[in-house]
Order: structure tokens, then sequence, then C-alpha cells
């Protein structure tokens, strides 16, 4: 079994393959990862492991505005994940890439990052100022019927495009705008689904690409049909998202 060691970076969201993450990084353990990245040369790639937290909190509760720091009730690496992290976390995470990592005058930083490849959660190190995991990479295999599957799904997210028209939801992407590879639609009409992150995070671990659009076949009929009969639902409702924090 082959596995690498990343910084790892909790968050209330699912990364998926090919998707972009921004980042706003205030929290001083994740500051110090960021610069920890930096110290890579430009040619090699700045890349840490995102995980959904399945229990625990992405940052300490502070005052409404803007994170306070004196707030924290905790510190360190661990801060909100309990005493054994691993058990605070989804055991199935993507490892992001970070193309840009710029550093504001007040020491936050601004990251962009851009879901790789999807790993197991195998052990995780506190030791550090940061969590750093060792990880187990995961092969996606298409499955069966994968190409015919993903043709269904993007007509169906077409239609659920169309009945989310009204509520002028944020599309991930135009239907026309979508590829036609199994594996790629999968992971975009994955991210771009509005659902909680149990859902997306089984999505994210499913066995194969064909498991996967069967799932997401399913969903989507289903939420179409949920649209169809709620015609008066304020828009605000159906395309508020959560936004990470960090």
């Amino acid at each position: 079994m082959t596995t690498v060691r990343l910084p790892l970076f909790p968050l209330n969201s699912v990364l998926f393959p090919g998707l972009v993450l921004p980042l706003n990084v205030f929290e001083e353990r994740y500051r110090a990862m960021m610069r920890e990245l930096l110290k890579t040369t430009e040619d090699e790639p700045r890349r840490f492991a995102v995980v959904a937290i399945r229990d625990g909190l992405e940052v300490a509760p502070s005052a409404p505005g803007m994170p306070d720091q004196t707030a924290l009730r905790e510190r360190g690496p661990t801060a909100g994940f309990g005493p054994d992290p691993a058990k605070a976390f989804h055991k199935v995470g993507c490892v992001a890439d970070a193309a840009t990592i710029r550093e504001g005058p007040d020491g936050t930083f601004e990251v962009l990052a851009t879901g790789t490849t999807r790993v197991r959660l195998r052990s995780i190190d506190a030791s550090g100022p940061f969590l750093t995991a060792e990880l187990e990479p995961l092969a996606e295999e298409p499955g069966d019927e994968a190409g015919a599957l993903a043709e269904g799904v993007l007509r169906a997210f077409r239609q659920y495009q169309k009945r989310l028209a009204g509520a002028r939801e944020r599309s991930l992407a135009t239907g026309a705008d979508l590829p036609d590879e199994p594996g790629v639609v999968s992971y975009l009409v994955a991210a771009a689904m509005m659902h909680d992150t149990p859902t997306k995070q089984r999505l994210l671990q499913a066995p194969d690409t064909a498991s996967r659009l069967r799932d997401e076949l399913r969903l989507l009929r289903a939420e179409t049909a949920i649209i169809r009969n709620l015609p008066s639902l304020p828009a605000s409702e159906l395309t508020r998202g959560p936004t990470s924090l960090n």
C-alpha cells in the first residue's frame, strides 16, 4: 500500500476532484500550514488534503462578525475536534493543489486550490503546529455502463437547472458547458447539486464512477420533482449554501 503524508485541512464541506476551492485562512494553525507550503518551490505542487468534518467545529465559536482569535476556546492543531481527531473526520477526502497562496498584511492568507485525487485517511499526526495525515490514494474505477449513465445524468442535470432557473441558481456550468467524460461529469454534478455534507460525502466515496452516477440520477430526479412542486420557494432558500470560514 502506497501512502503519502500531507497537511490536513478539515472543512464543513466536501471537495471533489477537479473543483476549485477558495479559502480565506485566518486561524493560526492553518496560517502555519500555508507558511510551510510557501517554502515549496513554485515548480513543485503545494498540496494539502481536505477532509469533511463529521463531528466538530471548523473554527471555535466567537462573537458575531469576523472571527476573533482571542475568543477561541481551544488552541492548537486539534482545537474543536476532540481528543481523537481521527474520529471527527470522514475517512475519504481529496487532495488540493494550491495554485495561489497570497499573504495579507494582517497575516491571513487568500488561497485558491483545485481538488485533484481522492484519498483515504489512514492516520493523523497532531504533534506539529497543524495536523498532518498519512493518506492512501484511491483509484477511480469506471464501473459498469458509466458512459450511458453519464448521458442520463447530464439530461437530468439540465432539467434540474431549468427548474432552478426561476430561482436564479448559481449553477456550476450550463448543460452545454459540461464535459462528457463520465468521471468528470460525476464530480461536477456532485459539487453543483445542493445537498448536505453527508450526501456529498457519500458521492465522493462511491466505489466507482458508475455507482456515483446512479446515485446522482436518483437524487436529481427527486430534487427536480420537489422543485417542480415548490415554484414559490424564495430564491435565497434554494441557493443558500455553506460558506467556509477558513
